[in-house]
């Protein structure tokens, strides 16, 4: 995020799609898919865009979140009753009241198929805390209202389907292929800023392959497109069309000043957002493929070390022990430059690329060792899954963390000085958010000011939000600051 306290960066709902991955086509998903480019006509000059947005609009909704709270009951008549006490005058239990609808949030969100479907944000469903909503309302461009069922929502990606049961034919947008982007294609943001009410603006492609900005959090995937089309509050989940009408993204976010947009607005590719849609659709789930290893990107003088004419590719600085990448044979300092047909040109790009592959896959990994060329074929693990062997009393309190009571053992184990108490850290996915803070043997001191001598004290005490973590790891001790995404 680049650490810059001027940055404000708004969430808005935008499908999230990947610039290197065709789309995943499913046959039982009634979609229309247009795999044409963009491409010069012999035409007269386009004067209007009219044509095009009437096309499109129709498919864009507005999304209505609330939350219904439940009215506080008085715990004081029980009090009396328990011990057979009569509940004196004044105490007697209230007028039951109703419970209450409170709204959460605005957003917008698009139609892709005419059964009822519609693709927006996760952060559109869901509370700042990260539960998801008890009511999604979704209004119409002729003003009907419905209320919508959530199929599934995905954090990781900022995606989440919704789905209409109406009788009729809904007005389904058509999806282009948005790896075929371009910089400089125009494009229309159509959405429900601020709830004035559907509303398009025009700009270009700025940019394809914006992964490093950190905008959905730890251990997301992230692949945006870059816009300078305006992108205001409540265009979350709305549509990014080309200049065909096609959806090719989902708007999501903006880098800002001021918190209004300054014409650096992001949103989700249409391949990455159906890849995911799919799965949510089939399984409800977003099962994801897993190598285990650690890769970094690679610079001139490690190129030029490793023997390699480019800095294309992801170097391998770790390879956990019985992972995928292990099995098949993957080395610490192998350089990863190819997965199937796809060219993997950074560590954050060959992680996407994985992530939408399904589990019990097998691939191809071309990759250089000692200046030679070697191809590898690895069977996909599961993120998320890599973790099972965990005990009763190691629990996942942390995705992809495993965390143990201080014993003997674990003191001998990893090295730690008899005076050092509180939870040790005893394995760690290298797929997990918190891979970047956390590492095998460290030890969990305090978390929020709160000694730490227990796994149920340790769940109890940590919150969505920023975390303070006091810890011990090689001689040093440190305090860390880890933000949960949900509790």
């Amino acid at each position: 995020m680049n650490n810059q306290s001027w940055v404000t960066l708004a969430l808005f709902s935008f499908t999230y799609g990947s610039c290197f991955l065709t789309a995943v086509e499913n046959p039982s998903l009634d979609i229309n898919l247009d795999a044409r480019p963009i491409a010069a006509g012999a035409q007269l000059p386009v004067v209007s865009y009219a044509n095009v947005l009437q096309r499109a609009t129709p498919s864009v909704v507005s999304v209505y979140t609330a939350s219904i709270i439940e009215p506080a009951q008085s715990q004081i008549p029980d009090f009396f009753r328990q011990f057979g006490i009569p509940v004196p005058r004044g105490f007697e239990p209230a007028t039951p009241q109703p419970e209450r609808k409170e709204a959460l949030g605005v957003g917008s969100g698009v139609i892709v198929s005419t059964d009822g479907y519609i693709v927006t944000n996760h952060h559109v469903v869901t509370g700042r805390e990260g539960a998801v909503a008890d009511e999604i309302l979704v209004r119409l461009s002729d003003d009907s209202e419905y209320t919508a069922r959530l199929i599934g929502s995905d954090r990781k990606t900022d995606v989440a389907v919704l789905k209409l049961d109406i009788d009729e034919a809904l007005p389904a947008i058509t999806l282009a292929k948005s790896h075929q982007l371009r910089v400089g294609d125009i494009v229309f943001a159509i959405g429900n800023p601020l709830d004035v009410g559907l509303t398009a603006t025009q700009g270009i492609v700025s940019a394809i392959g914006r992964t490093s900005y950190g905008i959905l959090g730890p251990g997301a995937y992230e692949n945006f497109v870059q816009t300078d089309a305006s992108i205001n509050m409540g265009n979350s989940g709305g549509a990014l069309v080309d200049a065909w009408g096609r959806l090719i993204g989902i708007n999501t976010a903006i880098v800002s000043r001021s918190g209004g947009s300054n014409g650096i607005g992001f949103a989700i590719p249409t391949d990455l957002a159906l890849n995911v849609m799919t799965k949510l659709i089939e399984s409800g789930e977003v099962p994801r493929g897993l190598l285990g290893l650690l890769p970094e990107d690679l610079n001139r003088d490690m190129a030029d070390a490793f023997g390699l004419a480019s800095t294309r590719g992801a170097l391998v600085n770790q390879v956990q022990a019985n992972s995928p990448a292990a099995r098949a044979g993957i080395r610490h300092g192998d350089v990863i430059t190819q997965i199937d047909e796809v060219e993997v040109v950074s560590a954050l790009q060959m992680r996407l690329v994985v992530s939408q592959m399904l589990p019990g896959r097998e691939v191809s990994v071309v990759l250089f060792r000692g200046g030679h060329q070697l191809k590898l074929s690895v069977v996909l693990g599961r993120v998320d899954g890599a973790m099972a062997k965990s005990g009763p009393a190691q629990r996942l309190i942390l995705e992809g963390v495993s965390i143990d009571r201080m014993t003997p053992s674990r003191r001998q184990q990893f090295s730690i000085p008899e005076e050092i108490e509180g939870l040790v850290v005893t394995d760690l996915s290298l797929d997990s958010p918190y891979a970047n803070v956390l590492v095998p043997g460290m030890v969990i001191i305090e978390v929020n000011g709160q000694a730490m001598d227990s796994l149920d004290r340790l769940e109890a005490v940590i919150s969505a939000g920023a975390n303070s973590f006091y810890s011990w790891f090689g001689g040093m001790k440190r305090y860390l600051a880890i933000r949960i995404q949900s509790r």
